[in-house]
């Protein structure tokens, strides 16, 4: 039997070819873009986050006396800084401040590490900035700078000595060793104690005990007080009254009176309780040392000659 093909049916099927034809692009462009499924996303974030360089973030600093040294310790979360660095200054500057920044020492140690972090989104992760270290060498450790992932110190040493900068992994820490080849011989810091003041018991100073390097004893007592209380000491209740004082420059003693010239401003801000009442024992414990008279930074003190204590006038409640 022979099928006759009429001129419409073959131009119907040519329209279904076609058409059929014409829909299967418009299928597989719409598969293409259909959304990957979530699991693939995270994969894929995650996988991006693991790629990311790590930057090391400052999580703890301590210091800690062995035998011959000092050994001051940054630990890192994550990798150690891809450089670090340690020398000696004659002034800390601030980074970007530019402003000096203060650390109680007779050297200064400028430590500094490039592609390092110590904050967060929290605040500072390593814990105070600035702390005071009862070490031979160490007084006080201070930051200079956390910025653009510069991350900045600066330490003040009782005397300048040599010292090496190295790292340790597991975990991740950049170690500063700094000799400690001379004697020292304990001295007392008198500091405020809160709670006997606010209660009014008597006495209102806690001694506490330095290392100091003879034979300028009294000297390396008066540098420590102004470094203030350690951590541990700060956590029972002592501070230091600074009296808006910001160190002494010059002690000397002389027939048993012991003269202290103090830098900075000078004021009671109208307290009972001033940084000369700090001060006075502090170097009385010496036998060389009977009378004491601070002065102010312009030279002056309520009585400047006679068998007294004298202070200056900023420092009247």
């Amino acid at each position: 039997m022979i099928t006759v093909l009429t001129t419409r049916t073959l131009l119907t099927t040519a329209l279904l070819t076609a058409g059929t034809a014409g829909l299967l692009p418009a299928v597989s462009a719409q598969a293409a873009a259909a959304p990957a499924p979530l699991w693939a996303t995270a994969t894929r974030q995650a996988a991006e986050q693991s790629a990311r360089p790590t930057v090391p973030t400052l999580v703890d600093v301590r210091a800690a006396h062995h035998p011959g040294l000092d050994r001051l310790v940054f630990e890192f979360r994550g990798p150690v800084p891809a450089r670090y660095s340690a020398r000696y200054v004659k002034q800390l500057i601030g980074d970007p401040s530019g402003r000096p920044v203060r650390a109680v020492g007779d050297a200064l140690l400028k430590v500094r590490f490039t592609k390092a972090t110590g904050h967060d989104g929290n605040g500072a992760t390593y814990g105070p900035a600035r702390r005071t270290y009862s070490l031979p060498g160490v007084v006080q450790v201070v930051s200079t700078g956390d910025d653009e992932a510069v991350l900045s110190f600066g330490v003040g040493l009782a005397k300048r000595t040599p010292y090496r900068v190295y790292a340790l992994n597991r975990p991740s820490r950049v170690v500063v060793d700094i000799s400690t080849p001379y004697r020292t011989v304990m001295a007392r810091n008198h500091f405020l104690n809160l709670r006997n003041f606010n209660t009014g018991h008597e006495p209102y100073t806690t001694a506490v005990l330095r290392p100091v390097i003879p034979p300028g004893t009294a000297y390396g007592a008066l540098q420590r007080l102004f470094a203030g209380p350690t951590q541990s000491e700060r956590a029972q209740g002592l501070r230091f009254i600074s009296s808006r004082a910001t160190g002494f420059s010059k002690l000397t003693i002389t027939k048993g009176v012991a003269r202290v010239y103090l830098t900075g401003r000078c004021t009671s801000g109208g307290s009972t309780f001033t940084v000369a009442d700090e001060i006075i024992p502090t170097l009385k414990q010496f036998p060389s040392v009977k009378w004491v008279k601070i002065y102010n930074a312009a030279g002056q003190t309520e009585r400047p000659t006679g068998p007294s204590d004298s202070i200056p006038e900023c420092l009247e409640p």
